[in-house]
This record gives structure tokens, sequence and C-alpha cells, in this order.
């Protein structure tokens, strides 16, 4: 255990010195530090997981040094390390390990390679402090870093404007989540007296002031930030600006898992007011974001969609109380999300950048190993059974059924959204990898043992049986009964996913290019279903206009007649002051006799 604090160290450490030594390292220097950082904090993580659960499994604090010395509150550079925190190492370690090796190779080409494993480290260095922080501190303070980071990665390529522009709405966008976040963990520290989580989660929180509710209002205000669920999940889709392993590793393992951890960790301040509300936000999300995936052309877009519906998924199962099953579907989405983007970055890179799924065809044939891997990942995302992807997700549906605070209603909504999932994945894979070519070119595969390849096949085993993976949350959530429904409801997803193959058989395969008509009602599902418009009438229109406005004057007028009035007062009574002493006995003398006649006339 004396090693926990090496692993968000050495990724520390790595971008520090590359920042120092910017300019004056080879490539091969550049990608050992920045990999072989991740190498060594992956191995840290799997020999610290065997100590963790070789002494049982009990929650271990290691405090390292006094940072704020508070009289109340002391703040401390202080680890916490439990079942919850040590998957959640695992999962930023290990898949964000294998994301740093595939982007060596996806970036060895870039002249800002090593401004880039910058970025890449720090960000898995403050998610790492998001996830093992002791204190509320600790935990803004990787919660803003990895906020900060991906605007620094989305806006990557920066000679692009269209990619700073998405850089800037990820940025803004969830500033009004962490906005929510910061209040409402003031308002904890105000009611509990301690930043200590786990002083916080052990206090009388039944008894606490009325408060609370909108505490934990804020907290979820917070989360829905930065995993881009409901309302704010405009900047998400645009985040796909950045390099494929960016959008890797934020949907994959950091960034937008951050809301859900925050929630799980937190869970006893959202129970049972909130929960309800957590459970509709994230299964409306998840009916939104397929919608809107099913009018996707961009092959990053759709997984971006994607990652927004299953992060509605596990936000229904939060609200369902089915936190292991929510962290559980997590840890299954980390690894075929992560599969799927990559696996994108390869087709990307062979068809010369394209990303539109109209120009793709007839990929299976030219590609046939990387088509497999794509198909794979689909078949975990829809949930077919045996992949890792059912087991988890048909926890989270078993749960919904049977909690007080969704029910039947939210379960229909969210078998929906199963057939959803099933269309657009299947839209993308016969678009992507049948049907006549789009390409001029025929692409030759990569090696399987090419560094592009060699990341994806451990998220190729773990995608098919990541679900067998046993997790024992125990002491961090207060585990029920396993919930089994009827047979025919258990086996209803499967039935619907099915049924979403044979509706997107239908309806594109083979012939993409004559049923892929741009309706109305498509254009409104690509953009979103029409939030982004309707921020830009209700929010940054009247938001221009008042700049507008500042821009001729017309707000900067009272402060600048207050100016002008003061100035005016101040050379008007510098006049008084000539030197002349006769004038100075006048004015007193003026002065005495103003005053006595307003007495007198006082009286």
């Amino acid at each position: 255990m004396d090693w926990l604090y090496f692993i968000p160290l050495l990724p520390l450490l790595s971008a520090l010195l590359l920042i120092l030594l910017h300019g004056r390292l080879p490539l091969m220097g550049v990608v050992l530090m920045g990999v072989g950082s991740m190498t060594l904090a992956a191995l840290l993580t799997a020999l610290v997981g065997w100590q963790f659960y070789q002494l049982g499994g009990a929650p271990v604090q290691q405090d390292l040094f006094n940072w704020l010395p508070l009289d109340q509150a002391p703040v401390n550079i202080s680890l916490y390390l439990d079942r919850l925190s040590m998957l959640m190492m695992a999962v930023v370690t290990g898949v964000g390990w294998l994301i740093h090796w595939y982007a060596a190779a996806y970036m060895a080409r870039d002249k800002d390679v090593q401004r880039f494993f910058v970025y890449m480290n720090l960000f898995v260095f403050a998610m790492l402090m998001l996830v093992l922080g002791d204190n509320l501190v600790l935990l803004y303070l990787g919660w803003e870093g990895v906020g900060l980071c991906s605007f620094l990665l989305i806006g990557f390529w920066q000679q692009e404007p269209d990619n700073v522009k998405a850089a800037k709405k990820a940025f803004v966008v969830t500033r009004v989540g962490d906005t929510a976040l910061m209040i409402g963990l003031l308002m904890l520290f105000a009611e509990f007296g301690s930043l200590s989580i786990q002083a916080i989660l052990q206090g009388q929180i039944a008894d606490a002031s009325d408060s609370l509710w909108w505490i934990g209002l804020l907290l979820l205000g917070g989360a829905v930030g930065k995993s881009a669920q409901l309302p704010l999940q405009t900047w998400l889709p645009d985040a796909m600006a950045g390099p494929t392993p960016v959008s890797a590793l934020i949907h994959a393992a950091t960034m937008v898992t951050a809301g859900v951890y925050l929630i799980a960790r937190l869970h006893p301040l959202f129970e049972p007011q909130i929960l309800s509300l957590v459970a509709w936000t994230g299964a409306l999300t998840l009916v939104l974001a397929g919608l809107a995936a099913l009018a996707q052309t961009d092959i990053k877009r759709v997984l971006a969609y994607s990652t927004m519906s299953q992060i509605g998924y596990m936000f229904l199962g939060l609200g369902a109380m089915a936190y292991d099953s929510a962290i559980f579907h997590l840890m299954t989405h980390a690894f075929f999300k992560a599969l799927l983007f990559l696996t994108a970055g390869s087709i990307i890179l062979k068809l010369h950048h394209e990303q539109d799924i109209r120009r793709m065809g007839g990929l299976f044939r030219s590609l046939p190993l990387t088509s497999s891997f794509l198909l794979i990942g689909l078949l975990a995302l829809v949930g077919v059974p045996g992949s890792a992807g059912f087991f988890s997700k048909e926890a989270i549906l078993a749960a919904t059924w049977e909690a007080q605070t969704a029910g039947p209603t939210l379960w229909a909504v969210a078998l929906f959204g199963v057939l959803l999932t099933s269309l657009y994945s299947f839209r993308l894979f016969f678009m992507v990898c049948f049907g006549k070519p789009g390409h001029t070119h025929r692409p030759d595969e990569f090696p399987a043992t090419s560094v592009f390849v060699l990341p994806l096949w451990p998220l190729v085993l773990l995608s098919l049986a990541g679900g067998w993976i046993a997790l024992d949350f125990g002491g961090v959530f207060a585990s029920g009964p396993a919930q089994h429904l009827a047979w025919y409801l258990e086996w209803l997803p499967v039935g619907v996913a099915l049924l979403g193959l044979l509706l997107a058989w239908w309806w594109y395969f083979p012939g993409t290019s004559e049923k892929a008509r741009q309706s109305a009602l498509s254009q409104w599902l690509q953009g979103g279903l029409g939030f982004d418009w309707l921020y830009d009438k209700a929010l940054v229109k009247p938001l221009g206009c008042l700049v507008g406005l500042n821009k001729a004057d017309m707000l900067d007028s009272p402060y600048r007649f207050i100016a002008w009035l003061n100035l005016s007062i101040n050379q008007l009574l510098t006049l008084t002051q000539s030197g002349r002493v006769r004038w100075y006995l006048y004015g007193t003398l003026a002065g005495s006799f103003l005053m006595l006649g307003g007495l007198l006339w006082w009286r």
C-alpha cells in the first residue's frame, strides 16, 4: 500500500518533465516518458490491487502531508482507497494505458506530440486525484483538472477554428455544472463542518437540515455537466474535434464517468429525494441520445451520442439505487467504448481522415480484422448475450423494474433505448462495412502485431468476457438481494435488440446511398433535437445583444456619468484652494452667516 501515491504521481511527473524538456526529446523519448509512466502506473495499480484484496479489501487511508492547516477543517493531501476507488483506479490506469499505447502510433507524425502527451498524462493524473482524493478539496481539484485537460485536448489542433470553438463550448457548458457543484460542496461543508468525504458520509445525514435537498440538487447539476446528461449534454458531440485517442480517453476512462462516480461516492446525500430525478435524467438522456445517434453521419459523433446514452443507463441505475450495477456498467462500457473509438481511429487513418460513414462502405473486404473489432464492440454495446455489456445492462434493467424510485415506466423507457441502441449500432456497422465502397482506393489492413492493433486485443477480450468479472462493493454500498425478473421480462431486451438488428438490416443493408435521405426530421435529429438551437436563441443571442450594447457604451454610460460627476465636483472644489488668506476668511464668514441663517429659519 506504500506505493499508492506513486500511481497518480507517475503521470504528473511525466507531464512536468515533458514540459521542462520541451523540444529537446526525440519521438522515442517522448513515447517512453508518456506511455512508460502509464505502463508503470498500470503495473503499480495491479500490485496495489493484489495487496488490497489480500488484506480483505478494507479501506485504506494514506495521509501524505498537511496542505492547508485550517483550525476546524485542515486540508490534507490524503488518498482513500476502498473497493469503489480501487475499481475506478484500475479502469483509469488500465484502459488509459492501452489508449496511450495506441496514441503513440496515432500521433507519431504530429509535430506537437510532446505537448499531446503532456495533456494526456495530466488528464490521467487529474482523474486519479478525483477518484482517490479523501476530501472535497482534492475531489474538486481533480474535477476541474479533467475539465481543463479536456479543453486543451479537444482544441489540440488549434489551427482549425472549429476545433477551438468546440473546446470553448465544452469548457463553458461544463463550467455551468462545475459552478453548481462548487456551491453544493460549500453548502456541504457549512452543513457538516468537515471537508473529509468519509466524515460527511458517516455523519447524521438523516437529521440534517432541509438544505440537504438543495445540496443533492446542486451535486446533480455538477454530475450532469461533466457526464453530458440533460440539460448540459450539448458539449459532448462537438468534443469529437480532438484526436481520436482523446475521444477514447474522455469517453472510456475519464471525464464523462466523473459524474457517475460522484453520485456513487456521495450516494447517501441523494437518498431518497434526488434519486428519482437522477433516474429520470438518465432515462430521458438515453432516449434523446439514441434518437440523435440514428441521424449522425460522422462515425465519431455516432459513438459520442452512444456514450451519452450509455451514461444515461448508469444514471438510471444510480437512480434505481443499483449503485453496484451502475459502476459495473461503467467498467464494461470502458472496455467496449475504448475498443470502438480506437477502431474508428484506425478506419479514419486508413481512409485518409475520412469520418463520414456515407463515404465508407465495403470495409469488411478490405479491413476484415478492423471490421471484426468494430462488430465485437458494437455487439457489447447492444448487449448481446454473453458480451460484457449484456450483464451490466441487464442488471440495471432488472433493478429499474423493482425500484421504488424508478419502476416499470422507466423500465419501458430504457427498453426503448435498447431498440435505439441496436438500430444505430447496426446502422453504423452496415454502412461502414458493407455495401458499395464510398472511397476511391482499397485500404490495406494493419498487421495483427502492429502498434495500432496490439492495444486492441485486450479490449476485444474484455468486451467479450469482461461481464464475467465478479465485483464486490461490500462496505461501500448497501447491497440488497439480486433482482430476478420473470424469464420473459429478462429476455425481452434481447428480443428488442434483435428487432433493432432486423430493422437496421431492412433500412441500411446493403443500399445505403439510396435509403439514407436527408429529411427535415433527420436534420433535426442530427442537430441533437434542437438543443443547440434553443440555447442559441435563449442564451447566446441575448448575451450577444448585451455585449453589443456594451460595445456602444450604453451599459458603461451610468458608470462614466458617476466618474464625470465626481471629477467635476473635484475640479470645482480645487478652485477654493487659491492660497489667498483673505478669500479663506471671506469663505469662513460666509459659511458662518449661512449656518446662523439656517438655524434662525429652522426655529
